[in-house]
């Protein structure tokens, strides 16, 4: 087993999830099976309680582990199948070692963050590293292991010390430390400057670990000046210092690694396959669409992206698969609302959805917004503009058609008004009211189809049963299902009770649909997910 350990140094947000990903995509080229592993050092167990402010999108796995956003790029990268333990925790690590020290595994003896929980990590990094990824039942040949957070960290650093420690255990020649740095250009000269890498470089020396190839995030190539600056004081060679400069599309680092020689260093054949080719046919195909295309993404957190990373990639990879260059409309869904109290605002977010071509509606918690959301799937139902609703999309939409269609006008989701006389959505039965942690309905589930001839199926394919991602606690009301579909709103999926209500269709409309599950977390470059590429297609009238 080869291990490749990405760091990062100076601040973060540096891009170290997609550089990790990017040396995972030219393993792969060489025909290696790759597997990943994402180091988080905080002191949540996951992800799944913290805010979209705090930390972007949570990433929702098959077997239900909700995750860090990093672990998105590894799935759509590498086309890999992860689960909740390639994402390593503080807070899970200490779990295991204290559960472990009350069972009396330790003999009696003061357990310590050295060896107890640096013998855990890497315990913990060797055994999942193990683990197919891709589907076959094969182990995989390579790990790629992501440090978050930034050297010199003091959370991090019994992360560190495993890893220092890590790299004799398994062999150090089968260990590639890869230290990504901030190259920053000051002044109006330009100047590119090299001190904040040395720095890091030195601190993580001085950890024990000496990096092998250098990353450098940078506005602009680094120059050969700047590049033997680096090698003579970070200990590498100069071909070892790569230049990872701002690109059209995240899809050219891969290629962009690999003309600066980094198969050469890691000993790889790159052309060893057809991946590197067709990533290149793909990553220029990005850059010289033309035609636009504009959705309406109409949700809470739209100041940060993060927040809808795969939501955005899924609407990406859809726009490719239609030969249309994206734009997204952000809209704040607050702003929709009558009684918001900047005028202008209001004006310009109406403006803003109807000059969209498509609208979606994405996954939310909370009521903010909520009445502006419901507006935007009305104005998509009565204006003939093809909607996706994912998750409280789905919800929403649930609750505008109950409220104007149906007539049912206080109507609403238990989440927002406990004491509603016509509940469109209520909380499910089966979830704690207690915990926040883990305790929604999670995970890769089946959808069974109710209906054979429907827009979403056509897209789907063949098959009685879609298998999709889920993370929500409300659902559609049961005792309003009939109601509503003899209006027209039909729900075409349902789960394997035949209660629960995965996904409805609206008839006689060119595309609106709501989907309860998650579909963005399986969409893939050059495999978009079925419903957004169903959104594209009607939003470029192709459906």
């Amino acid at each position: 087993m080869k291990y490749v350990v990405v760091s990062g140094g100076v601040l973060s947000g540096l891009g170290k999830g997609v550089t990790a990903s990017s040396i995972g995509v030219l393993l792969k080229s060489a025909g290696l099976r790759v597997t990943s592993l994402k180091i988080d050092p905080y002191l949540n167990s996951d992800a799944g309680t913290m805010s979209p402010f705090e930390h972007g999108e949570v990433f929702v796995l098959d077997d239900g582990g909700e995750v860090d956003l990093d672990l998105g790029n590894y799935e759509r990268f590498l086309d890999i199948n992860l689960g909740k333990d390639n994402n390593v925790t503080t807070g899970k690590i200490y779990s295991k070692v204290i559960e472990a020290e009350r069972r009396g595994d330790y003999l009696g003896k003061t357990v310590q963050v050295i060896p107890h929980i640096t013998d855990a990590v890497q315990d913990w990094l060797e055994e999942v590293a193990h683990r197919p990824a891709d589907g076959s039942e094969l182990a995989p040949d390579a790990c790629i292991i992501e440090l978050g957070g930034t050297v010199g960290d003091i959370e991090s650093a019994p992360y560190i010390e495993a890893l220092r420690q890590f790299q004799f255990r398994v062999g150090r020649e089968n260990v590639t430390f890869v230290h990504v740095s901030l190259v920053p250009v000051m002044g109006p000269v330009g100047e590119q400057k090299t001190k904040p890498t040395q720095h890091t470089v030195k601190e993580l020396r001085g950890l024990g670990i000496t990096p092998d190839i250098l990353v450098c995030r940078s506005s602009t190539p680094l120059t050969k000046e700047t590049r033997e600056k680096l090698a003579a004081f970070c200990h590498v060679s100069p071909e070892a210092v790569m230049s990872t400069h701002d690109v059209p599309n995240i899809y050219h680092v891969p290629l962009m690694l690999e003309e600066q020689g980094l198969c050469d260093i890691m000993n790889l054949d790159c052309q060893a396959t057809d991946l590197l080719n067709n990533w290149k046919i793909m990553a220029h195909h990005l850059d010289t669409l033309t035609d636009e295309v504009q959705i309406a993404m109409v949700g809470k957190y739209t100041d940060l992206s993060d927040a809808y990373l795969s939501v955005i990639k899924s609407l990406q990879h859809a726009a490719m698969a239609v030969d249309h260059k994206l734009t997204i409309n952000w809209i704040e869904a607050s702003h929709l609302e009558s009684d918001w109290e900047n005028s202008s605002e209001n004006e310009k977010a109406w403006a803003l959805l109807k000059q969209s071509s498509g609208v979606l509606v994405p996954g939310g918690f909370g009521d903010r917004g909520v009445e502006g959301k419901i507006l935007a799937a009305e104005y998509a139902r009565t204006s003939s503009t093809p909607y996706l609703g994912i998750c409280l999309g789905l919800q929403v939409a649930t609750i505008e058609f109950c409220r104007n269609v149906l007539g049912f006008e206080d109507s609403n989701s238990t989440e927002f008004d406990e004491n509603c006389k016509n509940p469109a959505v209520v909380f499910m039965p089966e979830i704690s009211k207690t915990h926040l942690g883990g305790t929604m309905r999670l995970g890769s589930r089946p959808t069974l189809w109710q209906v054979d001839d429907c827009k979403i199926r056509h897209l789907y394919g063949e098959g009685d049963s879609v298998d999709e991602r889920h993370r929500h606690r409300y659902e559609v009301n049961p005792d309003m299902i009939e109601a509503i579909e003899s209006a027209g709103l039909v729900f075409v999926g349902k789960d394997e009770t035949g209660q629960r209500c995965e996904i409805f269709e609206l008839d006689g409309h060119p595309y609106y649909v709501g989907v309860q599950y998650h579909p963005e977390f399986k969409s893939r470059p050059g495999r978009p997910s079925p419903p957004f590429l169903g959104l594209l297609k009607a939003s470029t009238g192709q459906l």
